[in-house]
Order: C-alpha cells, then structure tokens, then sequence
C-alpha cells in the first residue's frame, strides 16, 4: 500500500490517502493497453459502409456487340468495373469491427493506464469539487485554481451534477463517474483527477 498526497480546490495539501498497489503500483503491461484502446476505438466504428458489385448495379444482361469483327475490345456486360456506372471490386460491405477481450485482460490494462499516471505524478486525489452554480466558468476556475495546463479526466460520483453539467461545455476537459471510467479516456486526457471519496470505488472496481 502507497499513500497520494489530497488537495483542495485551492492546491492545499490536507491529508493523504491510502491507495492499492494492485491498482496504481503495477508494472505497465504495453500490448493490453494497446489491444484494450483499439477495442474501444473499433467498437465506435459504425461499419455501414456499402458499395455495389456488378451483381447489383442497374444494367441489362445482354451482350452490348457481338463478340468478333467489330474492331472494339471484347466485352459481355455493360455493368464491368471497367466501365462508367460498372460495379465496385472488392469494395466495403457493411461490416462490424468490434473485438473481443476479457475482463481480466481489461482490468489488467486499465491498472496498467493508472499505475503509468501515478508514476508520472499526472495522478492527482482532491478532497472535494463544489460550485455556487453549474456553470463551465467555475470548472473553468478550479482548473486553473489547481495549476492544470493540459486535458484534465475527473473522477466524480454519479451523482455529481453540477460537476457533470460544469464540464459538458469544456474542450479540454471531462467528468465521469467510476464505472464509467475506460483505458482510452485515462490515455488520453493529460491529468488524472480523482475525487477522494471516489478511490475507494475505484480500487474495488479495478482490483
């Protein structure tokens, strides 16, 4: 077991809290976190992409010239890929991309993702997150009150709405509860912030 420093909104230290080394202390496993981000992105893809053979262009069937003594190339079919308004060859069909990857491998992944933002000390524990009103300029200003440049993940309860609702308009910034936390997002946005009363959830979601 390790301890993270707490914060306020102000940057103050107030405490510390006891975290899993089983969550945020493991070796980085690179071929699951790779396999677990491309899962996420190709289950985004919609796979609806469609084109139409010669089989099913419209077209006649009959033979457009007799086959010899014409001095034209040969040809038996007017719906050919090599012609105007001919079918596609080997084009996309409507397809899923999705992939399958088991829960042990994906939580094995995701504690790689947190260890990796804790050892970068991009792994931030704040004591609590409040607004006057649900509005995007007080997240704005709690940002900035925190010292945070980059993109920013926050980790809130579920029934964290003004959190919620303060975020919604922000480029660089994004609230999700524990359970709907993934690899992708922990990835991709700079900073890590979880609220304290949100690591115990956490640890037992992941562990």
């Amino acid at each position: 077991m390790a301890f993270i420093e707490v914060v306020d909104q102000q940057k103050q230290s107030v405490g510390a809290v006891e975290v899993s080394d089983q969550v945020f202390a493991v070796e980085p496993h690179g071929s699951l976190v790779h396999s677990a981000v491309v899962m996420q992105r190709a289950s985004l893809r919609q796979g609806t992409a469609s084109t139409k053979s010669r089989g099913e262009v419209s077209g006649t069937g009959k033979k457009p010239w007799k086959q010899k003594h014409t001095g034209r190339a040969r040809v038996g079919s007017n719906r050919s890929p090599v012609w105007r308004h001919g079918g596609t060859v080997f084009g996309p069909r409507p397809r899923t991309y999705q992939s399958a990857m088991s829960k042990k491998m994906y939580r094995k992944a995701m504690q790689s993702a947190l260890s990796a933002k804790k050892a970068a000390g991009d792994l931030v524990i704040l004591s609590e997150l409040s607004f006057p009103e649900p509005k995007t300029k007080w997240m704005a200003r709690a940002i900035s009150q925190l010292g945070l440049t980059g993109t920013v993940l926050f980790v809130v309860g579920q029934d964290s709405h003004a959190v919620l609702r303060a975020t919604r308009n922000l480029a660089r910034a994004k609230a999700v509860s524990p359970h709907e936390l993934n690899v992708y997002d922990v990835l991709r946005y700079h900073t890590l912030v979880v609220l304290k009363d949100e690591v115990a959830t956490l640890q037992e979601l992941w562990s």
